[in-house]
């Protein structure tokens, strides 16, 4: 039986297809559907049915990780998307400097779809400004959102990262005979336990013997 062979995505490609995602679903939202509006300046572009987007990182856009990773998705996304508004704000703590990002950026900018991308962003700072601009779309990278509790424009958006530990599971238990293999984690949230099993399914699919050990913080 033919199989077709597999595919492999960068993280950054990862990102830029789950925000092409939000923002496919941002101009559904705001009755723009597919058409593009009217050929303009993506700094130019506001008014309420366009798609005006803000992304907020809590690091520098050129860490080589979760930060970079979403600055160059929302490139991606500004790049595909000319009839979009796109802005961005770095470095920003997981303090009340978030909740008046988010606001600036509401007021001053337009911004009807935000990404704060931090998982410490999202309670109180989001769940706060959701509820004081629904209509706004909040789109937050991390399995806090739970249907039915958090205000209903606010979302969430994750990659099947752990299919890629499961592959570095396999080759570090390949290259090392100790049984033994250390996984150093974030937080003990479901995507980061997520990456957890994987790593440990992909070594125990070399040695069922294997363990791991992570770590949180």
């Amino acid at each position: 039986m033919n199989s077709r062979p597999p595919l492999f995505l960068s993280r950054p490609q990862v990102v830029r297809g789950l925000l092409a995602t939000g923002a496919f679903g941002i101009t559904a939202r705001f009755g723009t559907g597919c058409t593009p509006a009217p050929a303009a300046t993506t700094s130019s572009t506001t008014g309420a049915g366009a798609a005006n987007m803000g992304f907020i990182y809590v690091g520098a856009k050129d860490d080589y990780g979760w930060n970079q990773a979403h600055h160059e998705g929302a490139a991606g996304v500004s790049k595909e998307l000319t009839w979009a508004k796109t802005v961005e704000e770095a470095s920003v703590p997981e303090t009340t400097a978030v909740e008046e990002t988010m606001l600036n950026m509401i007021n001053q900018d337009g911004i009807t779809a935000l990404f704060p991308t931090s998982y410490g962003y999202f309670d109180p700072y989001i769940l706060k400004v959701a509820k004081e601009y629904p209509e706004v779309q909040f789109f937050h990278c991390g399995s806090l959102y739970q249907e039915g509790v958090s205000p209903k424009n606010v979302g969430s958006y994750f990659g099947d990262v752990d299919e890629s530990q499961y592959i570095a599971g396999v080759v570090a238990a390949s290259t090392f005979k100790t049984k033994k293999l250390g996984f150093i984690a974030a937080k003990p949230i479901n995507p980061v336990l997520r990456n957890i099993n994987g790593f440990t399914l992909g070594a125990r699919s070399v040695d069922p013997a294997t363990g791991a050990l992570g770590t949180n913080n």
